[in-house]
């Protein structure tokens, strides 16, 4: 009898307390109680996956060695170690039966019995709900310690902080880089100058050779931007700012709002701020805040705005969206969001009229605003 063992554990709390070495001598046990041999290659573990992921290295690995027909049994202790979720748990055990391998639980053994499938279900539901329970629970623990300000929002630490290496978690344990810290003050008045730009500042780093945070030669735009608009560095780590919710977007009005889910701002008052030491002033950071919004709202790639048949043109050829952009005062030009690398393409070409040469685009000079 060719015989394998699966065991799982979720966190990586549960895999340093033995957690999984448990389930792996109560496994090899059961097997020697009925004179199968277990060969080490066969013992297939998980530390710190979640049930509810069907992507998992050691079940990838047990479900390899299956498709193979290298195995005639696996062992598990119980079915929430193989998985959470139902769905995932029939999925298994039906794609593992289809290759000759029968899974045997030692905590809840089944049989083809319809009593005993029935069984399975159920037990798999509550097991879904258990998990479902842990989640809502390990959430509300950790927003009640957020709100205390016990607890940081951050997993790795922004530009000019530093954790401590034991309690990396720990709000009260977080101090400031100097070095790096006197570089984020510099910056913000940088900014504040009145030549002062988010690209001039990003060239400024470059050629004075100061590495990135990531520890790299060149800065760029959004790596400045994230951190003049980053709160911390006013003493204010912030989390809760975004929710899940439903994708609305579309690339273009000729192509659907693809499925899925994205990320929606929350209302301001619902966010949570943890007091952490501050490198530059409340006065400084709201000044930066205000001269970026209003660059932001002047600038000429800016679409954002109502204009004459937003979102109601697409290009002919690429099928992308077409929007507008400033180019003067009183005047604007629309063009498809890829051109005229994307209209370029042979594809575009052949569907483009003859008329209309490749990554053309149409301007207009009047009001870029609807009226009414």
């Amino acid at each position: 009898m060719r015989v394998a063992v699966y065991a799982r554990v979720s966190t990586t709390r549960q895999a340093q307390a033995q957690g999984i070495e448990q389930q792996l001598d109560r496994l090899r046990a059961a097997a020697r109680e009925r004179g199968w041999e277990l060969e080490d290659q066969h013992v297939y573990r998980d530390d710190g996956y979640s049930g509810a992921r069907i992507g998992r290295p050691g079940l990838d690995r047990l479900r390899d060695h299956a498709a193979l027909a290298e195995l005639d049994v696996v062992l598990v202790t119980a079915p929430d170690r193989l998985a959470r979720n139902y769905v995932h748990q029939v999925l298994l055990i039906d794609e593992l039966a289809a290759r000759g391998c029968q899974v045997e639980f030692l905590d809840r053994p089944m049989s083809a019995d319809p009593h005993d499938q029935l069984l399975l279900q159920i037990r798999g539901a509550v097991a879904e709900y258990e998990r479902t329970l842990i989640t809502e629970r390990m959430r509300r623990g950790r927003q009640a310690r957020l709100r205390a300000g016990t607890l940081l929002p951050w997993t790795t630490a922004p530009f000019g902080y530093r954790l401590d290496p034991d309690r990396p978690r720990r709000a009260d344990a977080v101090r400031v880089d100097p070095g790096e810290a006197a570089l984020v003050a510099q910056l913000f008045d940088w900014y504040l100058e009145p030549q002062g730009t988010v690209y001039r500042l990003a060239r400024r780093l470059t050629d004075l050779g100061v590495p990135t945070p990531r520890g790299g030669p060149r800065w760029n735009v959004a790596s400045v931007r994230g951190i003049l608009r980053n709160p911390s560095y006013a003493g204010r780590a912030v989390s809760n700012r975004t929710q899940v919710a439903p994708a609305r977007g579309r690339k273009s009005a000729m192509l659907p709002a693809g499925p899925g889910v994205s990320h929606a701002p929350r209302p301001e008052e619902d966010w949570i701020t943890v007091p952490v030491p501050a490198i530059v002033s409340e006065e400084a950071f709201a000044q930066v805040q205000a001269k970026l919004d209003a660059n932001q709202q002047t600038a000429a790639r800016n679409t954002r705005h109502e204009y004459l048949l937003r979102a109601l043109i697409s290009c002919g050829a690429c099928r992308l969206t077409c929007g507008v952009r400033q180019t003067a005062p009183g005047s604007a030009t629309t063009s498809a969001a890829g051109a005229p690398t994307r209209c370029a393409s042979p594809r575009a070409s052949a569907a483009r009229p003859a008329t209309s040469p490749p990554g053309s685009w149409t301007s207009w000079s009047g009001p870029t605003r609807v009226p009414w």
